[in-house]
C-alpha cells in the first residue's frame, strides 16, 4: 500500500504518537469502545469479538400506531428479546434510554411517532434447542374470545420468563398456540401468587386494557391469609411504598413515612381489607386494591405486623419453614390468590367480572384451620 504520494508503504512503527494515543484513550476509560485497524489488519470498529461479529450500536427507532399506549419498559422487553430484563432496566435508570432526546422512566407510556433511542445492547442469539426447550403448556382458562384471554395461573409459574427464569405463562401459551398471531400480557401477578390473569390476543384490545389498568378503572380482589389476629378497624391502608432494585436485579419495596428523607420518591398506595374469617393463629382476608403497585399487598399487611402465609420475602420466616415441614399442616406456597377482577371488555364495553376459585391446596389448609 503507497502513501499519499504514492511513496513508500508505512510501516505500524511510523505512527508512534498515534498508537500510544489509541493505547491512553483504551486504559483510561476501563472499556475498548473502538480498535481501528491498521494497515488493514486486526477487528474493525466495534471492539474485540470474533471476526465478521457485528457489534450493538445505538438504535433509534420510531413507536408506530400498533405500540402507542405501551410503557417504555413494556416496549423495549418486547423488541430486545434476549437481553437480560435486569439490563433493560438498568438502561432506563441510567437515561441511556431516551424519547424525543428527554430522558424517560420505565411507566412513560410511548405514542405514535416518538423517537426511540436504545443504546447499544448485546440481544443474545436464542438457539433453536432453546426455544424448543419452553413447554407447550395450556392453563385453566376463565374466558377467551377473539379480543382476549383470561386464565387461572398456578402459583409457582412466573409470567413471563426473565433473569433466572427460562419461561413463564406468556412464553408456554405462545408455544403451545404457535397459529396465535399476536398474544401479550395485559398485567402482571407475582410468581408466588396466583389466580384471575388476563392476555391480549389484538393490540387493539392491549392497549384499552391497559388503560383500564392505568386510570384505575379495574376492580380486583385478593384472598390473603396472614398471620395473627387482624384489628377489625383497619380497612384502609393508605401509606406510600418505594421500589428499589438491588445489583443483582432483586426488587424490593417498602413503606415510607410521609414527609421522609425518601418520601418524595414513593408512591401512594392504598390497600382495602376486610376480614372474611378469623382463626385461632391466622386471618383470612379479603384485599382490594386501588392502586397497583409492585408487591403492594404483600408490603401494606407486613408493614400492618400480619405477613402473608408463605411469603418469602417479606414473611414471617420461620412460621413458614414450620408450615412448610408439615408442623400441623404442609403448605409450602405463599397464601395470596387473585380471586375476582372486573373491567370492561375492549370491544363491547361490557363489564365483565371474572373469578379463579381457591386452588386445592389452600381450601385443604383452611378446612384444617377451621
Amino acid at each position: 500500500m503507497s502513501g499519499p504520494a504514492g511513496g513508500t508503504p508505512r510501516s505500524r512503527s511510523s505512527h508512534p504518537l498515534k498508537l500510544r494515543r489509541i493505547k491512553h484513550i483504551q486504559c483510561k476509560r476501563d472499556v475498548i469502545v473502538e480498535r481501528r485497524s491498521i494497515a488493514g489488519k486486526g477487528p474493525g470498529a466495534g471492539g474485540a469479538g470474533p471476526v465478521g461479529a457485528e457489534a450493538p450500536s445505538v438504535r433509534l427507532l420510531t413507536v408506530d400506531a400498533d405500540s402507542a399506549g405501551q410503557r417504555l419498559d413494556n416496549y423495549l422487553l418486547r423488541l430486545l428479546k434476549g437481553v437480560p430484563k435486569t439490563h433493560v432496566y438498568r438502561v432506563i435508570r441510567s437515561g441511556e434510554v431516551r424519547i424525543n432526546k428527554g430522558r424517560a422512566s420505565a411507566d412513560t407510556r410511548v405514542a405514535a411517532g416518538d423517537l426511540v433511542r436504545v443504546p447499544p445492547v448485546r440481544v443474545a442469539e436464542r438457539s433453536e434447542a432453546a426455544a424448543a426447550a419452553v413447554p407447550a403448556r395450556e392453563f385453566p382458562v376463565l374466558l377467551e374470545d377473539e379480543h382476549l384471554l383470561a386464565v387461572d395461573k398456578p402459583a409457582g409459574v412466573a409470567v413471563h420468563g426473565g433473569s433466572g427464569v427460562s419461561s413463564g405463562v406468556i412464553e408456554q401459551l405462545r408455544r403451545a398456540r404457535p397459529a396465535q398471531r399476536f398474544l401479550e400480557l395485559v398485567h402482571r401477578l407475582d410468581k408466588e401468587t396466583s389466580g384471575v390473569l388476563l392476555l391480549a390476543k389484538k393490540r387493539s384490545a392491549l392497549t384499552a386494557l391497559q388503560d383500564q389498568f392505568r386510570e384505575r378503572d379495574t376492580h380486583k380482589v385478593y384472598a390473603a391469609l396472614v398471620w395473627g389476629e387482624w384489628p377489625r378497624a383497619l380497612k384502609v391502608i393508605d401509606q406510600p411504598l418505594l421500589k428499589t432494585l438491588g445489583a443483582d436485579g432483586e426488587r424490593h419495596v417498602r413503606v415510607v413515612a410521609p414527609g421522609g428523607a425518601m418520601a418524595a420518591d414513593a408512591r401512594r398506595s392504598i390497600t382495602l381489607v376486610k376480614v372474611r374469617r378469623q382463626f385461632a393463629t391466622t386471618a383470612l382476608l379479603d384485599v382490594t386494591l386501588k392502586t397497583g403497585r409492585t408487591h403492594q399487598i404483600r408490603v401494606h399487611l407486613a408493614h400492618a405486623g400480619h405477613a402473608i402465609v408463605g411469603d418469602p420475602k417479606y414473611g414471617d420466616f420461620a412460621a413458614n419453614k414450620a408450615f412448610a415441614r408439615g408442623e400441623g399442616q404442609r403448605f409450602a406456597r405463599m397464601f395470596l390468590h387473585a380471586r375476582e377482577l372486573g373491567f370492561d371488555h375492549p370491544a363491547t364495553g361490557e363489564r365483565i367480572v371474572l373469578q379463579a376459585p381457591l386452588p386445592a391446596e389452600c381450601e385443604t389448609l383452611l378446612a384444617a384451620l377451621r
